[in-house]
């Protein structure tokens, strides 16, 4: 795998861990409002070798508890199941973000219980995501779908979440988003990062009161766990 970046210790990203991540390079999106650009291209640099970063995590393993593998998109990868066994082994937990794209490698991952954990970016209503995702083929979004519909299948835990920029997103939107949840899923509206960004002229749009739109949400989908991240 090609690794730009190993965080030795994280309290936020992996739900009741405590947890390292590792970041990988490439992603096929090119969302506009993207705060991680360094890590779209995959780059012929120097990274971390996967068994470097192997062997830091396990020198650190009796403080951990798992791992977040993000990126970047991980599921670009071959080899991502078997460095997510190689964690499994070490005796830690995997969580993986991952925004959809490669439905097939994620089944391939929950077939062979190699995670423990999904975090999916929902980028927009599926009939818009060209829109947010900066590319125009409709297979994007039917992988997208199709990757949900396995997660949500799965029995492993995970979220759904939105990362809301006001000049593409409306209320109705993320109203919209939700439709496609259902009793005891997890759904996160996240603020949108300016400062650092894919394009870095991004016009700042309007506010919208995502407090207000969760209440939306709650009304209308009260099994659904909904939340708003700064």
């Amino acid at each position: 795998m090609k690794i730009a970046g190993l965080q030795p210790v994280s309290l936020l990203d992996f739900p009741g861990r405590v947890a390292a991540i590792v970041f990988t390079q490439g992603c096929p999106l090119r969302c506009v409002y993207c705060h991680n650009p360094e890590l779209l291209a995959v780059r012929d640099g120097p990274c971390i070798e996967a068994d470097a970063a192997l062997e830091r995590i396990g020198a650190r393993r009796l403080f951990l508890d798992g791992v977040v593998v993000t990126g970047g998109e991980p599921t670009i990868h071959p080899d991502l199941p078997e460095f997510l066994a190689s964690i499994k082994a070490i005796g830690l937990e995997t969580k993986l973000d991952t925004n959809g794209v490669h439905p097939r490698m994620l089944e391939r991952i929950l077939k062979e219980g190699l995670v423990d954990y999904v975090a999916m970016d929902v980028k927009h209503v599926w009939e818009r995501y060209p829109a947010a995702v900066g590319r125009g083929s409709p297979r994007i979004a039917e992988n997208c779908a199709e990757t949900m519909s396995l997660l949500r299948a799965s029995g492993v835990p995970c979220e759904f979440r939105t990362t809301v920029y006001p000049a593409i997103h409306d209320a109705d939107d993320l109203l919209a988003i939700a439709e496609h949840l259902g009793e005891g899923d997890r759904y996160a509206l996240q603020e949108i990062r300016y400062g650092k960004t894919l394009r870095p002229d991004l016009p700042r749009a309007a506010w919208m009161d995502l407090e207000a739109v969760a209440e939306r949400i709650r009304a209308a989908r009260p099994g659904l766990h909904v939340e708003v991240r700064g």
